[in-house]
């Protein structure tokens, strides 16, 4: 049942990624994004480099994660992209409260499945 909770959340999270990092392309290149964006989060990205790195991020990391490789990678890359997401969502804009907290949830699932992986992270001495 757990892998079938990680393959679920793998791909889930894999694509929330990849289509948020497309979205956030078009909104580079001024077309309409055919997922509306906060403009809280807009407001974030004065300097476009800003969003370029991070849709850029969300797109490799999404794909890496629909194709199963380097998921520990991926996942450690997106932490800190997770945890802004859900404090945006949670003091300035609620409108994407529940999809903030689905992320968290996978994210710290798969996090969870993954924690061999990341244990000699957490070593005094290497």
């Amino acid at each position: 049942m757990s892998k079938i909770l990680s393959y679920i959340s793998r791909y889930l999270l894999g694509f929330i990624f990849l289509v948020a990092g497309v979205n956030g392309y078009f909104v580079l290149f001024n077309l309409d994004p055919f997922i509306e964006t906060s403009p809280e989060a807009m407001a974030l990205f004065e300097f476009d480099y800003l969003l370029t790195v991070e849709k850029s991020i969300e797109i490799l990391c999404g794909v890496l994660l629909l194709i199963n490789r380097f998921v520990p990678l991926a996942l450690a890359i997106l932490s800190p992209i997770v945890i802004n997401i859900m404090l945006l969502h949670l003091f300035l804009d609620h409108s994407l409260l529940p999809l903030a907290v689905l992320l968290v949830v996978m994210h710290s699932y798969l996090l969870y499945f993954y924690r061999r992986n990341f244990i000699r992270l957490l070593e005094k001495r290497p």
